[in-house]
């Protein structure tokens, strides 16, 4: 697949559901939502390399630390409208499809297939690239297609 005349790019954005959950995102419906407050360079760098289309995984973090859904880049890389600070930019991005079962960390872990998965390695990271690979395992373990 192809977002932008180049092959599509795949994502995980990490959410603290008390601070904004999946429900939330799916509200906001067509129109997305800016990724913001993203306060760490690596981050925001990966946010400058999407393009529209890209494909993301929305990630529950604390408690429940699973994989809940997809999201689509629909808004590319623009100041962070939660701050003054020129240096902090951010993305928007809106709900595609729930996970018809969601995919912990624990899952992820134990699956030999995402060993190197950044989230395996860098768990802290909100915002990191995920291979196609990796995405077509987790649709499928979720229960939806890549």
């Amino acid at each position: 697949m192809e977002a932008g005349g180049r092959l599509m790019a795949y994502w995980l954005f990490k959410s603290e559901p008390s601070t904004w959950s999946w429900q939330d995102q799916i509200a906001k419906g067509d129109a997305g939502e800016e990724w913001d407050g993203v306060r760490n360079y690596q981050a925001r760098n990966f946010m400058r390399e999407m393009r529209l289309g890209d494909r993301g995984f929305f990630y529950h973090s604390q408690k429940e630390k699973s994989v809940v859904g997809t999201v689509e880049v629909s808004a590319e890389i623009h100041p962070d409208s939660t701050t003054d600070d020129d240096r902090w930019e951010c993305v928007d991005i809106r709900a595609l499809e729930s996970l018809e079962t969601p995919v912990t960390l624990e899952t992820i872990k134990a699956t030999p297939a995402l060993a190197d998965m950044v989230l395996v390695k860098n768990s802290r990271l909100s915002v990191q690239p995920v291979t196609a690979e990796e995405w077509a395992v987790i649709c499928r373990m979720g229960g939806i297609a890549p």
